[in-house]
Protein backbone atom coordinates (compact mmCIF):
# COMPACT_ATOMS: atom_id res chain seq x y z
CA UNK A 1 0.00 0.00 0.00
CA UNK A 2 1.13 3.17 -0.88
CA UNK A 3 0.75 6.43 0.88
CA UNK A 4 -0.74 9.23 -0.48
CA UNK A 5 -0.80 12.20 0.92
CA UNK A 6 -4.20 14.24 0.66
CA UNK A 7 -3.32 18.10 0.63
CA UNK A 8 -6.48 20.37 2.01
CA UNK A 9 -6.10 23.08 0.04
CA UNK A 10 -7.22 26.10 3.03
CA UNK A 11 -4.25 24.25 4.93
CA UNK A 12 -2.09 25.45 1.84
CA UNK A 13 -3.50 28.66 1.28
CA UNK A 14 -3.30 30.46 5.13
CA UNK A 15 0.14 28.48 4.79
CA UNK A 16 1.04 30.87 2.10
CA UNK A 17 -0.13 33.45 3.67
CA UNK A 18 1.76 33.04 6.33
CA UNK A 19 4.38 32.99 4.01
CA UNK A 20 3.80 36.26 2.22
CA UNK A 21 3.38 38.32 5.69
CA UNK A 22 6.69 37.07 7.01
CA UNK A 23 8.10 37.88 3.64
CA UNK A 24 6.94 41.21 3.95
CA UNK A 25 7.70 41.78 7.70
CA UNK A 26 11.17 40.94 6.64
CA UNK A 27 11.08 43.14 4.20
CA UNK A 28 10.03 46.13 6.19
CA UNK A 29 12.96 45.51 9.36
CA UNK A 30 15.35 46.73 6.37
CA UNK A 31 13.10 50.11 5.55
CA UNK A 32 12.89 50.51 9.33
CA UNK A 33 16.71 50.64 9.33
CA UNK A 34 16.83 53.44 6.42
CA UNK A 35 14.36 55.42 8.51
CA UNK A 36 16.42 55.23 11.46
CA UNK A 37 19.21 56.65 10.06
CA UNK A 38 17.10 59.34 8.22
CA UNK A 39 15.92 60.54 11.67
CA UNK A 40 19.32 60.05 13.01
CA UNK A 41 21.14 62.14 10.31
CA UNK A 42 18.61 64.83 10.31
CA UNK A 43 18.71 65.27 14.55
CA UNK A 44 22.42 65.25 13.85
CA UNK A 45 21.87 69.13 11.80
CA UNK A 46 22.24 72.02 13.74
CA UNK A 47 18.66 73.50 14.00
CA UNK A 48 17.47 76.83 11.79
CA UNK A 49 18.29 80.64 13.72
CA UNK A 50 15.06 82.06 14.92
CA UNK A 51 13.47 84.46 14.27
CA UNK A 52 13.92 87.57 16.64
CA UNK A 53 11.44 88.57 18.58
CA UNK A 54 9.44 91.70 17.13
CA UNK A 55 10.11 94.88 19.03
CA UNK A 56 7.42 95.42 21.48
CA UNK A 57 6.33 99.01 21.34
CA UNK A 58 6.13 101.22 24.43
CA UNK A 59 3.15 102.85 25.11
CA UNK A 60 3.11 105.65 27.71
CA UNK A 61 0.63 105.19 30.95
CA UNK A 62 -1.79 108.08 31.67
CA UNK A 63 -2.78 108.18 35.25
CA UNK A 64 -6.53 109.73 35.84
CA UNK A 65 -6.30 111.97 38.54
CA UNK A 66 -9.34 113.28 37.99
CA UNK A 67 -10.44 112.35 41.88
CA UNK A 68 -11.11 115.96 43.22
CA UNK A 69 -13.27 117.54 40.27
CA UNK A 70 -16.66 117.76 39.81
CA UNK A 71 -18.69 114.75 38.31
CA UNK A 72 -19.91 115.82 35.00
CA UNK A 73 -22.78 113.88 35.41
CA UNK A 74 -23.96 115.40 38.60
CA UNK A 75 -26.20 118.64 39.00
CA UNK A 76 -24.18 122.02 38.89
CA UNK A 77 -23.39 123.70 41.86
CA UNK A 78 -25.20 127.12 41.78
CA UNK A 79 -24.46 129.28 44.12
CA UNK A 80 -27.97 131.28 44.59
CA UNK A 81 -26.28 133.91 47.07
CA UNK A 82 -24.52 135.69 44.70
CA UNK A 83 -26.47 135.10 41.32
CA UNK A 84 -29.34 137.58 41.64
CA UNK A 85 -27.12 140.56 40.84
CA UNK A 86 -26.72 139.61 36.47
CA UNK A 87 -29.18 140.37 34.46
CA UNK A 88 -32.45 137.88 34.45
CA UNK A 89 -34.88 137.50 32.09
CA UNK A 90 -38.90 139.33 33.77
CA UNK A 91 -40.90 136.17 34.12
CA UNK A 92 -43.92 138.46 34.67
CA UNK A 93 -43.37 140.30 31.07
CA UNK A 94 -46.04 139.71 28.44
CA UNK A 95 -44.88 137.87 25.99
CA UNK A 96 -44.82 139.48 22.24
CA UNK A 97 -46.11 137.87 19.38
CA UNK A 98 -42.37 137.40 17.75
CA UNK A 99 -40.98 135.89 20.09
CA UNK A 100 -41.90 132.46 19.75
CA UNK A 101 -39.97 132.94 15.81
CA UNK A 102 -36.50 132.37 15.80
CA UNK A 103 -34.44 135.46 14.36
CA UNK A 104 -33.22 133.38 11.40
CA UNK A 105 -36.33 133.39 10.64
CA UNK A 106 -37.62 136.64 10.95
CA UNK A 107 -36.53 139.13 7.55
CA UNK A 108 -36.20 142.78 7.49
CA UNK A 109 -37.82 144.23 5.09
CA UNK A 110 -37.42 148.15 5.42
CA UNK A 111 -38.02 150.46 7.78
CA UNK A 112 -41.03 154.04 8.21
CA UNK A 113 -40.09 157.06 9.82
CA UNK A 114 -37.37 159.46 10.73
CA UNK A 115 -33.99 158.87 12.33
CA UNK A 116 -34.92 159.93 15.39
CA UNK A 117 -38.13 157.68 15.75
CA UNK A 118 -37.31 154.70 13.22
CA UNK A 119 -39.88 151.50 12.92
CA UNK A 120 -38.18 148.61 11.48
CA UNK A 121 -41.03 146.22 9.11
CA UNK A 122 -40.26 142.53 9.55
CA UNK A 123 -41.89 139.89 7.61
CA UNK A 124 -42.51 136.54 9.61
CA UNK A 125 -42.28 133.55 8.77
CA UNK A 126 -45.83 133.36 8.46
CA UNK A 127 -45.50 136.27 5.23
CA UNK A 128 -47.04 138.57 7.84
CA UNK A 129 -45.22 142.11 8.16
CA UNK A 130 -44.90 143.45 11.76
CA UNK A 131 -43.77 146.59 12.61
CA UNK A 132 -41.02 147.04 15.58
CA UNK A 133 -39.37 149.76 17.32
CA UNK A 134 -36.46 150.09 20.36
CA UNK A 135 -38.07 148.05 23.17
CA UNK A 136 -39.73 145.37 21.59
CA UNK A 137 -38.50 141.57 22.29
CA UNK A 138 -38.19 139.32 19.31
CA UNK A 139 -36.32 135.76 18.94
CA UNK A 140 -36.92 133.05 21.33
CA UNK A 141 -33.81 134.48 23.72
CA UNK A 142 -35.86 137.41 25.44
CA UNK A 143 -34.12 139.83 22.63
CA UNK A 144 -35.04 143.20 22.71
CA UNK A 145 -34.43 145.88 20.44
CA UNK A 146 -31.70 148.45 21.35
CA UNK A 147 -31.62 149.94 18.06
CA UNK A 148 -33.37 150.74 14.81
CA UNK A 149 -30.70 151.59 11.75
CA UNK A 150 -32.08 151.91 8.11
CA UNK A 151 -30.25 148.73 7.62
CA UNK A 152 -30.22 146.70 9.92
CA UNK A 153 -32.42 146.32 13.82
CA UNK A 154 -29.37 145.61 16.85
CA UNK A 155 -31.21 143.67 19.85
CA UNK A 156 -29.70 142.19 23.19
CA UNK A 157 -30.36 138.86 24.06
CA UNK A 158 -30.43 137.11 27.23
CA UNK A 159 -28.90 133.74 27.32
CA UNK A 160 -28.35 131.16 30.33
CA UNK A 161 -24.13 130.67 31.11
CA UNK A 162 -24.64 127.46 32.12
CA UNK A 163 -23.93 128.17 35.68
CA UNK A 164 -27.73 129.17 36.66
CA UNK A 165 -26.75 132.98 35.72
CA UNK A 166 -27.60 134.60 32.60
CA UNK A 167 -25.10 136.55 29.61
CA UNK A 168 -26.33 139.31 27.55
CA UNK A 169 -25.42 138.78 23.88
CA UNK A 170 -25.35 141.30 21.18
CA UNK A 171 -27.79 140.02 17.86
CA UNK A 172 -29.01 141.87 14.71
CA UNK A 173 -31.13 141.14 11.58
CA UNK A 174 -30.25 142.87 8.43
CA UNK A 175 -31.58 143.98 5.98
CA UNK A 176 -32.18 141.66 3.35
CA UNK A 177 -31.21 142.37 -0.49
CA UNK A 178 -33.11 141.81 -2.73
Amino acid sequence: MGMSMHVNPRAALRAGVVLLAAGLLAGCASDRRDLESWVADVRARPAPPLEPLPVMQQFETFEYNAQGMRDPFAEPIVDRAGGGNGPRPDPERRRELLESVPLDSLDMVGTIGGETNMTALLMGPDRVVHRIGVGNYIGQSDGRVTRVLPDRIELVELVPDGAGGWLERQAAVALEDK
